[in-house]
């Protein structure tokens, strides 16, 4: 697989990475032989960043990705976790005394001494304002508990706050077919400080996979269903916060575009990858099979300029109105 600097962090990483969130919770049951399949499976296809968080699944996540660390320790594996949303989302939590908590929890979920990455998780946003905040991330650095510190974004705002701060690693941020923003200032921004980006919920929640139509329907207990207007958390988390037929619409303007051979999802992660300053994307996934398929997008060539134009054409037409003023 293709790999990319991480610059802040010293290594290279494979440009299909994991996302862990599926196999802690609130995509529907995965259970532990699943989940360690689908690990084994994505680092088997060349996958070697796992991003994942302590309140996926209370723990769960992370300490199935433990259990995989000491069944394949010659892996090569950067593990990302995140921290912060354990606690009300107040300012006022986000302290040395609470960071240290966090990542003693999440170094003994994954067995490790020191985090690889420790990503604030969608903080609120005067966290990112915060000299106070920063200065408790370099002393985990110092202490170390962790090797480097990054942040998860919810907006394109969030994101140029962090790229200002010099001990910024990375920033996790939505970007996708569907999500353009970061496109204007924040890829750039970060490219120019060396700055990691994180492409997260690449699929849209699985829209731009092309396998839903206006009959699908969802277990209780996934984000999916639950979270369609923000109930849980930011509704941009869910479907990268656009209306499901306005979606469903989207893609089929889009499937035309899709080569022989490659599936509607393969093409969404290629889009992400022609992106200039993505480092990594971190599709989830719960199945071998899926795992399998995601890593396989970094083997497809650059999309064609004409295809390029068309994405940006339905963005603008169908998609731009509902999410672009909003993150």
């Amino acid at each position: 697989m293709e790999k990319r600097d991480f610059s802040r962090i010293g290594r290279q990483v494979g440009v299909i990475g994991l996302g862990a969130w599926q196999l802690g919770a609130d995509w529907g049951q995965v259970d532990d032989a699943d989940a360690l399949a689908t690990l084994a499976a994505a680092v088997d296809a060349g996958v070697t960043f796992i991003d994942t968080a302590d309140v996926y699944g209370d723990g769960r996540s992370e300490q199935l990705i433990g259990r995989f660390l000491r069944e394949r320790p010659d892996a090569g594996l950067t593990v990302a976790t995140k921290m912060g949303r354990r606690v009300a989302q107040e300012p006022a939590a986000y302290t040395l005394e609470n960071f240290r908590s966090w990542n003693d929890r999440s170094r003994a979920n994954l067995g490790v001494d020191t985090l690889d990455l420790v990503q604030l998780h969608c903080p609120p946003t005067p966290v990112f304002h915060s000299d106070a905040v920063f200065d408790a991330l370099d002393t985990l650095v110092d202490e170390g508990r962790i090797a480097a510190y990054g942040v998860s974004v919810e907006t394109c705002d969030e994101a140029l706050a962090a790229i200002a701060r010099p001990g910024v690693a990375s920033v996790q941020i939505i970007l996708n077919a569907f999500r353009h923003k970061p496109l204007d200032q924040v890829l750039p921004a970060a490219a120019a400080a060396g700055v990691g980006i994180i492409a997260r919920v690449p699929l849209a929640s699985g829209l731009l996979s092309g396998r839903y139509d206006e009959q699908t329907r969802f277990a209780e207990n996934d984000h999916r269903t639950f979270n369609r207007r923000g109930e849980a958390f930011d509704v941009g988390e869910t479907f990268s916060g656009v209306d499901f037929s306005v979606g469903l619409s989207a893609v089929q303007r889009l499937l035309p575009l899709v080569p022989p051979g490659v599936t509607m999802a393969q093409f969404a992660l290629r889009w992400i990858l022609d992106q200039p300053g993505v480092t990594v994307v971190i599709p989830g996934a719960r199945s071998g099979e899926q795992a399998r398929a995601n890593a396989a997008a970094a083997d497809l060539a650059p999309l064609p300029a004409a295809s390029l134009a068309t994405v940006d054409e339905v963005y603008t037409e169908l998609i731009r109105p509902q999410v672009h003023h909003r993150w």
